[in-house]
Protein backbone atom coordinates (compact mmCIF):
# COMPACT_ATOMS: atom_id res chain seq x y z
CA UNK A 1 0.00 0.00 0.00
CA UNK A 2 1.30 3.26 -0.90
CA UNK A 3 1.78 6.19 1.47
CA UNK A 4 1.73 9.73 1.54
CA UNK A 5 4.73 11.51 2.78
CA UNK A 6 2.10 12.81 5.10
CA UNK A 7 1.18 9.29 6.33
CA UNK A 8 4.76 8.47 6.70
CA UNK A 9 5.14 11.61 8.66
CA UNK A 10 2.20 10.40 11.28
CA UNK A 11 3.31 6.80 11.29
CA UNK A 12 7.08 7.88 12.13
CA UNK A 13 5.51 10.13 14.62
CA UNK A 14 3.39 6.65 16.14
CA UNK A 15 6.47 5.00 15.70
CA UNK A 16 8.83 7.19 17.62
CA UNK A 17 5.87 7.61 20.46
CA UNK A 18 5.75 3.26 20.67
CA UNK A 19 9.29 3.19 21.19
CA UNK A 20 9.39 6.08 23.60
CA UNK A 21 6.64 4.20 25.69
CA UNK A 22 8.03 0.97 25.22
CA UNK A 23 11.90 2.52 25.96
CA UNK A 24 13.31 0.83 23.70
CA UNK A 25 16.05 2.94 21.26
CA UNK A 26 16.70 5.47 23.78
CA UNK A 27 19.71 3.92 25.68
CA UNK A 28 22.10 6.85 26.30
CA UNK A 29 25.59 6.46 28.13
CA UNK A 30 24.78 10.10 30.02
CA UNK A 31 21.37 11.15 31.27
CA UNK A 32 20.76 14.78 30.07
CA UNK A 33 19.51 16.81 32.09
CA UNK A 34 16.10 17.74 31.91
CA UNK A 35 15.71 21.46 32.74
CA UNK A 36 14.32 24.76 32.34
CA UNK A 37 15.41 24.80 28.58
CA UNK A 38 13.00 21.84 28.14
CA UNK A 39 10.04 22.77 29.89
CA UNK A 40 10.17 25.93 27.72
CA UNK A 41 10.18 23.41 24.16
CA UNK A 42 7.69 21.52 25.87
CA UNK A 43 5.14 25.25 26.65
CA UNK A 44 6.22 25.94 22.94
CA UNK A 45 5.69 22.64 21.14
CA UNK A 46 2.30 22.26 23.35
CA UNK A 47 0.83 25.87 21.63
CA UNK A 48 2.30 24.96 18.45
CA UNK A 49 -0.09 22.24 18.51
CA UNK A 50 -2.97 24.16 20.29
CA UNK A 51 -2.38 26.19 16.63
CA UNK A 52 -2.44 23.17 14.37
CA UNK A 53 -5.94 22.24 15.85
CA UNK A 54 -7.23 25.27 15.51
CA UNK A 55 -5.83 26.16 12.22
CA UNK A 56 -7.44 22.30 10.96
CA UNK A 57 -10.72 23.45 12.32
CA UNK A 58 -11.01 26.58 10.68
CA UNK A 59 -9.96 24.91 7.26
CA UNK A 60 -6.04 26.39 6.81
CA UNK A 61 -4.38 22.59 6.12
CA UNK A 62 -1.70 23.91 4.89
CA UNK A 63 -0.78 26.01 7.87
CA UNK A 64 -2.15 23.10 10.26
CA UNK A 65 0.39 20.60 8.88
CA UNK A 66 3.37 23.13 9.32
CA UNK A 67 2.35 23.95 12.62
CA UNK A 68 1.85 20.12 13.44
CA UNK A 69 5.47 19.03 11.86
CA UNK A 70 7.27 22.15 14.03
CA UNK A 71 5.80 20.72 17.39
CA UNK A 72 7.00 17.45 16.12
CA UNK A 73 10.28 18.84 15.68
CA UNK A 74 10.10 19.87 19.45
CA UNK A 75 8.58 16.62 20.92
CA UNK A 76 11.43 14.90 19.11
CA UNK A 77 13.97 16.87 21.07
CA UNK A 78 12.19 16.31 24.24
CA UNK A 79 11.81 12.20 23.82
CA UNK A 80 15.64 12.27 23.07
CA UNK A 81 16.66 14.87 25.89
CA UNK A 82 14.40 14.05 28.78
CA UNK A 83 13.09 10.36 27.42
CA UNK A 84 15.02 8.64 31.16
CA UNK A 85 13.24 11.05 33.25
CA UNK A 86 10.01 10.69 31.77
CA UNK A 87 10.31 6.57 31.99
CA UNK A 88 10.68 6.93 35.69
CA UNK A 89 7.19 8.89 35.82
CA UNK A 90 4.84 6.89 35.53
CA UNK A 91 1.03 7.68 34.16
CA UNK A 92 -2.33 7.68 36.54
CA UNK A 93 -4.76 4.99 35.26
CA UNK A 94 -6.71 8.01 33.42
CA UNK A 95 -3.58 9.30 31.39
CA UNK A 96 -3.09 5.60 30.86
CA UNK A 97 -6.87 5.73 29.46
CA UNK A 98 -6.61 8.88 27.76
CA UNK A 99 -3.20 7.74 25.73
CA UNK A 100 -5.58 4.34 24.81
CA UNK A 101 -8.37 6.46 23.01
CA UNK A 102 -5.87 9.04 21.67
CA UNK A 103 -4.00 6.18 19.49
CA UNK A 104 -7.06 4.83 18.82
CA UNK A 105 -8.22 7.67 17.17
CA UNK A 106 -5.26 8.41 15.53
CA UNK A 107 -5.13 4.89 14.03
CA UNK A 108 -8.41 4.75 12.50
CA UNK A 109 -7.92 8.25 11.72
CA UNK A 110 -4.97 7.32 9.39
CA UNK A 111 -6.71 4.00 8.24
CA UNK A 112 -9.75 6.63 6.87
CA UNK A 113 -6.61 8.96 5.27
CA UNK A 114 -5.43 6.09 3.62
CA UNK A 115 -8.73 4.60 1.97
CA UNK A 116 -9.63 8.16 0.71
CA UNK A 117 -5.85 8.34 -0.23
CA UNK A 118 -6.27 4.87 -2.38
CA UNK A 119 -9.85 5.82 -3.38
CA UNK A 120 -8.47 9.32 -4.60
CA UNK A 121 -5.61 7.70 -7.11
CA UNK A 122 -8.67 5.18 -8.50
CA UNK A 123 -10.42 8.25 -9.63
CA UNK A 124 -7.75 10.17 -10.51
CA UNK A 125 -6.97 6.95 -13.04
CA UNK A 126 -10.84 6.51 -13.87
CA UNK A 127 -10.83 10.29 -14.73
CA UNK A 128 -7.61 9.71 -17.27
CA UNK A 129 -9.08 6.78 -18.60
CA UNK A 130 -12.15 8.57 -19.42
CA UNK A 131 -12.89 9.49 -22.93
CA UNK A 132 -16.02 11.46 -22.00
CA UNK A 133 -15.02 15.42 -21.04
CA UNK A 134 -17.56 15.79 -18.44
CA UNK A 135 -16.96 12.42 -16.45
CA UNK A 136 -13.23 13.12 -16.61
CA UNK A 137 -13.75 16.08 -14.99
CA UNK A 138 -16.64 14.60 -12.36
CA UNK A 139 -13.76 12.18 -11.39
CA UNK A 140 -10.81 14.55 -11.17
CA UNK A 141 -13.11 16.76 -8.48
CA UNK A 142 -13.99 13.86 -6.52
CA UNK A 143 -10.58 12.57 -6.13
CA UNK A 144 -9.51 15.82 -5.24
CA UNK A 145 -12.06 16.32 -2.41
CA UNK A 146 -10.78 12.91 -1.18
CA UNK A 147 -7.30 13.98 -1.32
CA UNK A 148 -7.90 16.70 0.43
CA UNK A 149 -9.68 14.97 3.07
CA UNK A 150 -7.58 12.43 3.67
CA UNK A 151 -4.92 15.12 4.22
CA UNK A 152 -7.17 16.53 7.26
CA UNK A 153 -7.43 13.00 9.10
CA UNK A 154 -3.71 12.41 8.49
CA UNK A 155 -3.47 15.91 10.43
CA UNK A 156 -5.94 14.73 12.73
CA UNK A 157 -3.94 11.68 13.55
CA UNK A 158 -0.70 13.48 13.83
CA UNK A 159 -2.39 15.84 16.57
CA UNK A 160 -3.54 12.71 18.62
CA UNK A 161 -0.14 11.29 18.65
CA UNK A 162 1.50 14.15 19.57
CA UNK A 163 -1.23 14.94 22.17
CA UNK A 164 -0.18 11.86 23.93
CA UNK A 165 3.38 13.21 24.01
CA UNK A 166 1.78 16.43 25.47
CA UNK A 167 0.48 14.30 28.33
CA UNK A 168 3.37 12.19 28.31
CA UNK A 169 5.96 15.62 29.18
CA UNK A 170 3.33 17.39 31.33
CA UNK A 171 5.71 16.74 34.21
CA UNK A 172 7.50 19.24 32.76
CA UNK A 173 5.63 22.67 33.00
CA UNK A 174 5.23 22.17 36.52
Amino acid sequence: MRLSRFSRIVLGMLIVQGLLLAGTGLAQTQKPACGPDHAILYKRAVGLLDKAEKKLAAKYTAEAKSLLKESNSLFTILVKECGPEQKARTLTPQEEQQEAVNKKLAADELVQAERLEKSAAEKLKKSDQTAQQELAVKYAREAKGESELAQVRSIKAGIYSLRNQQMIFRFLAK
